[in-house]
């Protein structure tokens, strides 16, 4: 049910990934897989453009798409969602900034580092400080700091920008993991925005528990989801905020129609198709991303044995730990001397040096040779 698209076909599917690196460059860097569409997304993409389905789209909550994620939610996660809490929005960075600019208090803004690059930049966009949850790249394991949390929170932080499942750990929290954190936020009165546009992507082991699905985060949460990073739709540009408290969907929906940048209409019919026909193949790609990720694992005791993968709970992207050979920018050395492109640590976290971030999404001959040109360029004499 997985197909892989060749090479021409990803080139001119997927502009960004392959189309801004040299044709002798393999990509396995930003977030998007190399696989054909699901059959039921293009199937309804295809009657949309036939019926002219360009304009703009349905304004307000709920509707469709409301309804269809509320069914996904229940399906796939358990959790009970009013459609009629659902808003519309243009991507899930932009509905990150609504949130905090609608329904945030001034002060600064605490985000777990390393963090998705982009949204390193949210705290200063929307006018805060951003505090750091740093997670030890020696720890054993990546999880949230709660001592520093509640630090933050006492020193004047007045909301949580909660990633998860966390791109670039690979994280899914446990619900004991987010209980810890609603406890925190409790005591302090503070807002949680919950990017969960990987919660679709658990991979087997592991489980998603929504954070508005813990008891007792109803009245300080928004959680902001999409089907585009599980369905390769990002381009079509149609994410959505949910809440479970009556007043906060009220001060999201009552925003100026300027501050909501405007979603897609095409958008709305891929996720729709995606959150109402694509369950079978969501489950085809969890198991290929399963395989992936355990062939990811024998690649690298075999090329790079001193390579430390962080567990790769969820989403695609392995989060690699190189140290050990030496580079301080090894996703650079890959790109010069491996002719592979990797996302480089640092821009995830910082002043962090010898990590780099890999995308698995692709047929098991590319991930073969992408792992091969990177250790052959890591472990090159200069």
């Amino acid at each position: 049910m997985i197909r892989d698209l060749t090479d021409d076909e990803a080139r001119a599917a997927l502009l960004c990934k392959w189309g801004e690196v040299a044709t002798d460059v393999l990509p396995a860097w930003v977030a998007e897989m190399d696989y054909a569409l699901a059959p039921p997304i293009t199937r309804a993409l295809t009657e949309a453009v036939a019926a002219g389905l360009t304009g703009y789209p349905r304004l307000g909550v709920g509707g469709p798409l409301g309804r269809a994620y509320a069914g996904f939610a229940e399906r796939q996660f358990g959790h009970v969602v009013d459609p009629e809490q659902v808003l519309p929005v243009v991507d899930v960075t932009a509905g990150v900034r609504l949130a905090l600019d609608a329904v945030g208090a001034r002060g600064p803004m605490v985000m777990p580092v390393p963090g998705y690059a982009p949204q390193l930049d949210i705290a200063a966009i929307t006018g805060r400080e951003r505090l750091d949850l740093v997670v030890d790249p020696d720890a054993a394991r990546a999880e949230l700091d709660l001592d520093l949390l509640e630090r933050h929170f006492a020193n004047g932080a007045r909301s949580l920008l909660l990633t998860q499942p966390h791109n670039p750990w690979g994280r899914a929290f446990t619900r004991a993991e987010l209980e810890g954190v609603r406890d925190v936020v409790l005591r302090h009165g503070a807002l949680v925005v919950s990017d969960e546009i990987h919660a679709p992507l658990v991979l087997p082991g592991a489980e998603h528990v929504p954070y508005l699905a813990v008891e007792g985060t109803a009245g300080h949460t928004v959680a902001v989801v999409a089907a585009s990073k599980a369905f390769n739709i990002a381009g079509l540009k149609c994410a959505q905020l949910v809440t479970a408290d009556p007043s906060l969907a009220e001060r999201l929906r009552s925003v100026p129609m300027a501050r909501n940048d405007s979603w897609s209409s095409l958008g709305v019919a891929a996720s729709v198709a995606a959150y109402d026909h694509g369950d079978a193949w969501l489950a085809a790609l969890r198991v290929r991303l399963g395989d992936q990720r355990a062939l990811l694992g024998e690649l690298l005791a075999t090329h790079l044995p001193e390579a430390r993968m962080r567990p790769l709970e969820a989403t695609y992207l392995a989060w690699l730990d190189l140290r050990p050979y030496g580079h301080d920018d090894p996703a650079a050395v890959a790109l010069e001397r491996g002719k592979v492109r990797l996302s480089p640590g640092h821009h995830y976290h910082p002043g962090l040096s010898g990590h780099l971030r890999l995308n698995l999404a692709t047929s098991p001959e590319r991930l073969t040779e992408i792992v091969r040109r990177l250790a052959r360029a890591v472990t090159a004499t200069p």
